[in-house]
């Protein structure tokens, strides 16, 4: 929300600095995003006075003017069609900083002719679109002067950061009414609001269709009908509010409708009268019907927006944008003027459907004051009429304002016990009265209806904010927490914990955290999993993200593609967070999920470059487990029991017993990298983080490191074994031979092929014996090595190879 120092003095009789006004702007909730000081830009622009224009000797279309500067005369090279003698123009002269583009000005020659300085238009000072012609300024303007004080632009343009709960503040009157309320000065009347008298019945009149009055679509509608109307270029002090915030005046009707908006928050819209068809019909779009905006694009609307129609088409969209079609020229002379309201759900919904962002939808869809349907017609026809004049008809009304529905009780002893700080009654109730708010006073209470214009008002701890915030957040004590009220529980649970443990894990594997959106696109979910239909999204951000992620993979591997179609082939991503499998509590689960993808290092004249594989993943998921608490050599690895999304044969579960699934990992499926338009071979592993065992006691389930200072001792094993025989169950069996002695077991070699029969293989592995107590005899190891060869031969029926 924008507005300028004096724009909002209209509204607040203040003495105040803007400095003072726009540090408490930002103390009572509004905050300021910015402060533009116009005048600093225009610090070297001054009046200039053109003594003669003549023609350039050598150019047509140029002009050689002499320019009284104030302090002497220069000769200045002009282009413009309007430059002539006796007129006061924006003079730059060489030095100056020229705004639109922040150059600095040179003396030159322009067709052999020196030009000592230039004079400027409005677009290339910042202060309009105009670029026609040079700025003419007022007869009494000094020449010598800055000319920002000429045109009024030495008057500072305030931004604020409105929050969505304050509709009442997308209006200057608001925001001076907050100020007010905080003893930066006084509120003034409203003249616009007066009534009018109408001396006519208005010949055009007002119907809202039965399905949009049960639906509350457009609860009310009040317009008026003026005749002998003379539109035209707005008043200068009507232009210059609009520059100064960036709009373009338009004409003198359409601006008096965004004076409105921006001044007293009540969007406007004004119809060309002799355009339209009939009466006015409030009434649902048709699908597929059409309307050409005023921003000059068609949209094609649906059955759920509203419109306002004549008897023939739609003309405009309900509190969003008018019609090209019956929109206001220059030679309109009777017009119908608009003032209505609009539910801001049914607004929000048809601007993000058709794309449109306006000043009205803006308003609309945080909810407009009711009773501004009231008065907003009466400022609108005050305007009007006093600008381009006119006969004004009694007011046509349809449908009925809302009656407000808001009164709320204030326990005075509520604004300490939640706020912190002790306000008496009468403070409370003269920071409420000073708001807007009816107060009745009890007994320790406050009986207090909120004005229209504060939907945001709905209990009693709004009523103990709207206090705070006017006495002071700063006034609120900072005391030290007592002993019997500090926290009674880590800050973090246990899994929150594990959590920023996940993280740093993977992190220092190399890997990149990657945070995506909780959403999906459902024509790529659907690859994973039958999407339930809880998971689709009611109202998504984007048309590609409308269904709850069913598995946090199917982003990092988009993700994987968007760095590959930009050069980085090599990635190891990651990301721990939720996965959804329905709508209801509990319903997800928190998965902590990572990719690898080209090849393992960059090139290098070592030759060691490799791509990755799934040892790389499978290596990944154990450090990670092992790093949660869990020992790695616990897990056992199911060759079968990966999800269709991986690779069958190239892929595994991770389990803790039977029953116990704690994760995957495994080449990805062709089929998913099709689908989801990448390209080459990418390696994942999912681990379900909630599924590892808490420790049972404080700290972790790692046993405490028990260092040897005994010699540890390698023997190495070589066992003709059947093909499907797997190296985890021989590292199983060999481990469970002395558990006590062997610390280690290593696969080391595997082979199969000459001199080993078809449908069997050799399988090599090392044990590392360490003791504890004392150093191994020569008898001892070998003991330890027989009950190795026993129980590998019992658990895999293979035998020792000579």
């Amino acid at each position: 929300m924008k507005f300028t120092l004096s724009w909002l003095k209209q509204h607040l009789e203040t003495d105040a600095p803007a400095a003072q006004i726009t540090d408490k702007l930002t103390a009572i909730g509004l905050e300021i995003e910015s402060i533009v000081d116009r005048a600093a830009a225009l610090a070297d622009i001054r009046v200039g006075y053109i003594e003669e224009a003549g023609q350039h000797p050598d150019a047509d279309r140029l002009k050689l003017c002499k320019v009284n500067t104030g302090s002497g005369m220069i000769q200045v090279v002009c282009g413009a069609p309007n430059a002539r003698t006796g007129i006061k123009v924006a003079l730059a002269q060489p030095g100056a900083i020229i705004p639109i583009d922040g150059s600095k000005l040179k003396a030159g020659k322009i067709r052999g002719v020196e030009s000592q300085g230039m004079m400027c238009s409005t677009r290339e000072l910042c202060l309009g679109e105009d670029h026609d012609g040079i700025i003419e300024l007022p007869a009494n303007a000094e020449i010598g002067a800055l000319v920002a004080g000429v045109l009024g632009a030495d008057d500072p343009v305030i931004e604020i950061n409105l929050t969505p709960n304050r509709p009442d503040c997308t209006a200057v009157r608001g925001i001076a009414r907050d100020l007010a309320a905080a003893g930066m000065g006084t509120l003034k009347d409203d003249p616009y609001q007066v009534p009018v008298d109408g001396s006519f019945d208005s010949p055009v009149w007002v119907r809202i269709a039965d399905d949009v009055a049960a639906n509350a679509a457009a609860p009310a509608f009040y317009g008026r009908y003026i005749r002998g109307v003379k539109n035209g270029e707005s008043p200068d002090w009507l232009k210059a509010r609009l520059e100064a915030i960036g709009l373009r005046p338009i004409s003198i009707l359409v601006d008096i409708t965004n004076l409105a908006t921006f001044d007293l928050g009540r969007p406007l819209h004004v119809f060309d009268a002799d355009k339209l068809s009939g009466n006015i019909d409030v009434r649902y779009a048709k699908d597929g019907e059409k309307l050409q905006a005023l921003n000059d694009k068609e949209y094609t609307l649906t059955r759920d927006m509203v419109v306002i129609a004549d008897q023939a088409a739609a003309q405009s969209i309900g509190g969003i944008m008018g019609g090209e079609l019956t929109g206001c020229q220059n030679d309109t002379v009777n017009v119908f003027v608009e003032c209505a309201l609009f539910d801001p759900i049914v607004t929000a919904k048809t601007g993000r459907k058709l794309q449109i962002n306006s000043d009205a939808r803006y308003r609309f869809e945080r909810g407009v004051d009711p009773q501004s349907v009231i008065w907003g017609i009466e400022v609108a026809t005050r305007l009007i009429t006093e600008l381009c004049g006119g006969e004004v008809s009694h007011v046509v009304k349809a449908g009925t304002v809302p009656a407000p529905k808001n009164s709320f009780d204030l326990r005075i002893t509520r604004i300490a016990e939640l706020g912190g700080v002790s306000v008496s009654q009468d403070r409370a109730a003269e920071i409420l009265t000073s708001l807007g708010f009816a107060i009745t006073a009890g007994e320790g209470v406050l009986t207090a209806i909120a004005p229209t214009w504060r939907p945001d008002v709905v209990g009693e701890a709004d009523l103990v904010e709207e206090v705070l915030r006017i006495v002071g957040y700063d006034q609120i004590p900072t005391v030290d927490l007592e002993r019997e009220t500090s926290l009674p529980v880590p800050a973090l649970s246990p899994m929150q914990k594990r959590v920023g443990l996940a993280r740093r894990v993977l992190a220092s594997r190399g890997m990149y955290e990657t945070v995506t959106w909780a959403f999906a696109d459902s024509r790529l979910a659907k690859e994973f999993t039958e999407l339930k239909e809880g998971l689709f999204l009611a109202n998504p951000i984007s048309s590609d993200l409308d269904v709850m992620r069913p598995n946090v993979l199917i982003n990092l591997i988009s993700a994987t593609g968007r760095n590959q179609n930009r050069g980085f082939s090599d990635l190891a991503l990651f990301e721990v967070g939720p996965e959804f499998f329905g709508d209801q509590p509990g319903d997800q689960r928190l998965v902590a999920a990572g990719l690898r993808a080209g090849a393992t290092t960059d090139r290098s004249w070592t030759g060691s470059r490799r791509d990755v594989d799934v040892f790389d993943v499978k290596a990944d998921a154990e450090a990670l487990i092992d790093a949660l608490g869990v020992p790695a050599g616990n897990i056992q690895v199911n060759s079968d029991g990966a999800p269709g999304w991986y690779h069958p044969g190239r892929s595994a579960a991770l389990q803790l017993g039977p029953k116990n699934m704690l994760g995957y990992f495994g080449e990805l499926h062709p089929r998913i990298l099709k689908a989801l338009d990448v390209k080459g071979r990418l390696v994942a592993f999912e681990l379900f983080v909630e599924n590892l065992p808490m420790p049972k006691k404080k700290g972790t389930n790692r046993p405490p490191l028990n260092a040897s200072a005994f010699q540890s001792v390698e023997r190495d094993f070589a066992f003709l074994l059947d093909a499907t025989v797997s190296a985890e169950q021989v590292a199983k069996a060999a481990r469970s031979a002395d558990k006590g002695l062997i610390s280690d077991v290593t696969i080391f070699d595997l082979y199969a092929g000459k001199g080993i029969e078809e449908g069997k293989k050799s399988l090599a592995f090392s044990i590392t014996l360490q003791p504890t107590k004392q150093t191994l005899t020569d008898e001892e190891i070998d003991g330890v090595c027989k009950k190795v060869i026993a129980a590998v031969e019992k658990a895999t029926g293979g035998a020792l190879r000579g």
